[in-house]
């Protein structure tokens, strides 16, 4: 039987009280207060006196604030080596987050050493040594099994412990995680998500406190069709828990999938000062950054983008390539050391500036193609062929060592990019029918797909390329139809309604021209003072 917690009515509020009552420092070595993290209670068999550190590492966990996770049950087993759960939490830890997708050797074996520590204790209740052995799931083997084999065994090892202790909440908490992370980008009827989702929602309404449920409500919904539904809890997660720089990231997801951009920047801002106060948080804080200029460029607020993309040299020479890390793994942080440049460049359509970007050189193929993709179009929209050319082989050679690899969502997300690169430089040379046929199957093929979480969307989507492409060759009823498709994706982006705008004036539609050169204003309420050109033609055209 397991020892029970002395926590009143079996629950653990994480705040500031337990440092009053001597179960936490104050202060964690992180910088940030262990505090206002939600509530959790994990029940398991560990001595007593441990068990409120436990409930903190989960609360951590369920933030993917994972290097402090390891910290807490560290320091559970200080207080009980017996404790067989304090080194599952260790190992999950080093799993990291469940759409980072690939781990780092040193990773895998650091939570293979945690397991083997558990099993070398000989303890645990049978519930517990079910948690090991689906989290072995996720970590044995993985030389000779995929990592996609590895997490559907996970899932499916979290389904079997659900159903032989159905009163676990925990359990079905962690099983719909789970869910999410095996749900595959080209199943739009989003099973995975939605049955996820109905185990989240029943259990928050219960247990309105706690972190992950909030969370993982989120990226149940982070999808275009499902967004919405995820605003309740993504307006709840950051109160919940205000002390986890994810926890007031997160909400950005749904913020930016709805085209709320105010909401989306004000919610980073924060979670990029909290990140900033770890030493180790360098990524975390890129991947906010990364969704706040997103936000910036989309509502016309470029100095405060170019202020922001001014941060990241420095933090760039400090992304982690070592230790548990948090949310934003080190592959997201150089993504965004990418992304933050070509962004800045391709959504103010400074095509020179763009192709003169530096190109990115790190570990990680899928970022390094970031920086080669814009400047590929920038260097073909400024009619520089033969140098767009030498972006697009050197994407062609990063899709070749992704497949090599066997990462099949970034060798197809990169191909989309060759492609749509290929077709603007098809375009510069004249060949107008291939062009259009290349970007219309870069379209199709990224529609077929979603996005990953580590960043707010497209470099830049593909059909809204196609929208641009088509009215530049004088086909705008068909480039009405492409940049309104893209709003159905992503909702308020300044440069699809900007699109939408020209292309319905010049299909002589003038009422839909002044709606969405209208929206477009609304959309940039906050513009600099002096303005893009596009938005003083947006106020004329009204």
């Amino acid at each position: 039987m397991m020892r029970s917690s002395s926590i009143a009515a079996g629950f653990v509020a994480l705040s500031v009280t337990l440092a009053a009552q001597g179960q936490v420092p104050a202060t964690h070595d992180h910088g940030a207060p262990t505090g206002r993290l939600g509530a959790v209670h994990f029940a398991t068999s560990c001595a007593a006196p441990a068990q409120p550190m436990f409930d903190l590492g989960v609360a951590q966990l369920h933030s993917f604030w994972f290097s402090a996770a390891v910290e807490s049950f560290t320091a559970v087993l200080a207080q009980d080596p017996a404790c067989v759960m304090a080194h599952w939490g260790i190992a999950m830890s080093w799993w990291s987050n469940p759409f980072a997708g690939y781990r780092t050797p040193q990773a895998v074996a650091a939570g293979l050493a945690a397991l083997d520590a558990a099993r070398a204790t000989g303890g645990g209740t049978a519930r517990e040594q079910a948690y090991l052995a689906a989290a072995g799931q996720l970590f044995r083997d993985a030389s000779t099994r995929d990592l996609r084999t590895r997490t559907v065994a996970y899932e499916t090892a979290m389904a079997a412990l659900v159903a032989g202790w159905p009163d676990d909440v925990e359990a079905r908490i962690f099983y719909a995680l789970a869910l999410g992370q095996t749900a595959l980008p080209t199943d739009k009827s989003y099973a995975n998500q939605l049955k996820a989702a109905a185990i989240l929602e029943a259990e928050f309404a219960r247990q309105p406190e706690h972190p992950g449920l909030a969370h993982y409500i989120i990226h149940s919904f982070d999808v275009p069709p499902l967004a919405s539904r995820g605003l309740n809890a993504a307006r709840r997660y950051s109160a919940i828990a205000p002390d986890a720089p994810h926890a007031l990231h997160m909400p950005s997801h749904t913020f930016t999938r709805l085209g709320l951009w105010h909401d989306s920047i004000d919610t980073n801002l924060k979670s990029a000062a909290a990140a900033r106060k770890d030493a180790g948080a360098a990524s975390e804080e890129l991947h906010a950054l990364d969704y706040q200029v997103y936000a910036y460029l989309q509502t016309a607020q470029d100095a405060a983008a170019q202020r922001t993309l001014s941060l990241v040299p420095p933090l760039a020479t400090r992304i982690p390539n070592a230790g548990a890390g948090n949310a934003a793994p080190p592959s997201a942080g150089y993504y965004a050391v990418a992304a933050i440049p070509a962004r800045y460049a391709l959504e103010r359509a400074a095509w020179a500036e763009a192709a003169g970007l530096t190109p990115l050189k790190s570990p990680f193929p899928f970022a390094n193609a970031v920086s080669h993709f814009a400047r590929a179009l920038g260097a073909a929209r400024s009619g520089r062929t033969e140098a767009a050319g030498q972006e697009v082989a050197a994407l062609a050679s990063l899709r070749d060592t992704l497949k090599a690899a066997n990462d099949g969502y970034w060798t197809e997300q990169v191909e989309i990019q060759r492609i749509g690169a290929g077709a603007w430089v098809a375009l510069a040379e004249g060949q107008q029918d291939q062009a259009l046929a290349l970007m219309r199957e870069a379209a199709n093929r990224e529609d077929a797909t979603e996005k990953a979480a580590l960043t707010p969307g497209p470099i830049k989507p593909a059909r809204e390329l196609l929208g641009e492409m088509l009215l530049q060759v004088k086909q705008p009823v068909e480039a009405l139809v492409a940049f309104e498709a893209t709003l159905t994706k992503e909702p308020n982006r300044f440069r699809a309604v900007l699109g939408a705008a020209r292309a319905a004036r010049d299909a002589g539609n003038q009422k839909a021209a002044a709606g969405y050169f209208a929206q477009l204003v609304q959309i940039a309420a906050r513009a600099d003072a002096s303005g893009r050109p596009e938005l003083r033609e947006a106020r004329a055209a009204r």
